[in-house]
């Protein structure tokens, strides 16, 4: 007799290769943008408004822990555009075998690294 009872797993033991983390990641990413969308109305609302609103807006934007969630958020556009065109090539039947799914996603953090580099050289620049 088999029992059909769930399995435990341990998370923290499983081992995901590379293009599953990018899959993983491209999901979390998508949840923080899809989470980040009230505050962006919010403050596109205040800088818009008045003057006063827009010095408000960015008093709020260079306030340190704002700066770390902007920073966040840009990992969050570059992972997510650049794994969306890769699960697009996926779509169309490109870069499916085990090897170019396994260089696709070194090339999405490569490029994902990339960008946000370039994005904190700009701004301390």
């Amino acid at each position: 007799m088999t029992e059909n009872r769930p399995v435990y797993l341990n998370l923290f033991k499983i081992r995901l290769p590379v293009p599953g983390i990018v899959s993983l990641a491209h999901r979390v990413s998508g949840v923080l943008l899809f989470l980040a969308i009230p505050f962006a109305i919010y403050l596109l609302d205040l800088s818009i408004t008045t003057s006063d609103g827009f010095n408000q807006a960015l008093e709020i934007l260079q306030q340190p822990v704002v700066m770390l969630v902007q920073l966040v958020l840009v990992w969050s556009i570059a992972h997510h555009f650049f794994a969306g065109i890769r699960f697009l090539l996926i779509d169309f039947d490109i870069g499916i075998g085990k090897a170019p799914s396994n260089i696709s996603a070194w090339l999405v953090l490569v490029a994902e690294v990339a960008a946000v580099s370039l994005y904190i050289i700009g701004v301390l620049l």
